[in-house]
């Protein structure tokens, strides 16, 4: 598949939405279906749709690659349990804006594995940042809002997801590796699930579509898109078009939810997305030395 800039964008812009979108879906299922129980559907759904569609790209696979997916696929499993057990005891809009701070702990948790202190932009963001977050969880009498800590830990995950991810993907195939991560996931939340709840498939249609967006939509469409995607556009575009997930989850709950996160939670959403967006930019020296460096490869490509 060969796309323009501006396509690979508008894609990545729908898969934005798509996850902005699972907060809403997550939000209808939880208070009928137990938390871990939905994760395994999820998953496992959107393992069998991506198993059925590219069963001849992945059915030759090595050992590292199994690994690698086991690894991941923990963590993704981690990351969304964390994330139901939040979204099941705080507003779908705060959950976004809450988990989107992985933008922030990524260049964070860089730092101590590079040891290199991180640069002003993202020290900016940080601060930032941390304020909307203390505006968005602290309640009136200053307490932590309920399932806040679990979506922050949510964000913790998937920023270490992210960098455990990017660095497995040099070694082996990324389709692969995205793929089997579903499958992994799927097991652990089914061990889990038998061990921790009590399954309950979903009983109407309004939970079925909840889950059939969940997997659809959300895991298989949004995970096979943004790798694709992402090789025809920058890096600060996508990075951008990402900030807008929690824009999309607030905008969507209210719509369908009717949900009001009040003047404090709305200014500290503000802050959060403006901080997001400060550590997502990039300097017109930097983007001036990535063009260069992108021109040099393609010559060097051709030769």
């Amino acid at each position: 598949m060969v796309m323009t800039q501006r396509q690979a964008n508008w894609i990545l812009a729908t898969v934005s939405m798509a996850w902005g979108a699972s907060y809403i879906f997550m939000k209808l299922c939880v208070d009928e279906i137990p938390p871990i129980t939905i994760v395994a559907l999820r998953f496992g759904i959107a393992f069998i749709v991506m198993l059925a569609i590219f069963f001849k790209k992945i059915i030759h696979v090595n050992t590292k690659t199994l690994i690698y997916s086991a690894i991941v696929g923990t963590l993704l499993c981690g990351i969304f349990i964390a994330l139901m057990y939040g979204v099941k005891s705080t507003t779908a809009s705060t959950a976004g804006f809450l988990t989107s701070t992985t933008v922030i702990l990524v260049p964070v948790l860089q730092t101590f594995i590079t040891h290199k202190l991180p640069s002003q932009k993202i020290v900016w963001g940080i601060l930032i940042v941390t304020t909307g977050l203390a505006l968005l969880i602290i309640g009136d009498d200053f307490n932590l809002a309920s399932g806040s800590l679990y979506c922050l830990l949510a964000a913790l995950l998937y920023a270490i997801h992210i960098i455990v991810t990017n660095r497995f993907v040099r070694e082996v195939d990324a389709l692969q590796l995205g793929i089997y991560q579903l499958g992994f996931a799927t097991t652990y939340a089914i061990i889990l699930t038998l061990l921790l709840e009590t399954p309950v498939l979903p009983g109407d249609a309004i939970h079925w579509f909840a889950i059939l967006g969940l997997a659809l939509i959300c895991s298989a469409y949004g995970f096979v898109m943004q790798p694709i995607a992402q090789q025809y556009t920058t890096p600060e575009s996508a990075g951008f078009l990402f900030s807008l997930e929690p824009i999309f989850s607030a905008i969507l709950a209210f719509i369908f939810l009717h949900e009001n996160m009040g003047l404090q939670g709305y200014f500290g959403a503000l802050l959060i997305l403006t901080g997001v967006l400060i550590a997502n930019s990039i300097s017109k020296k930097q983007r001036q030395m990535r063009i260069t460096k992108e021109i040099g490869k393609v010559a060097e490509d051709r030769h």
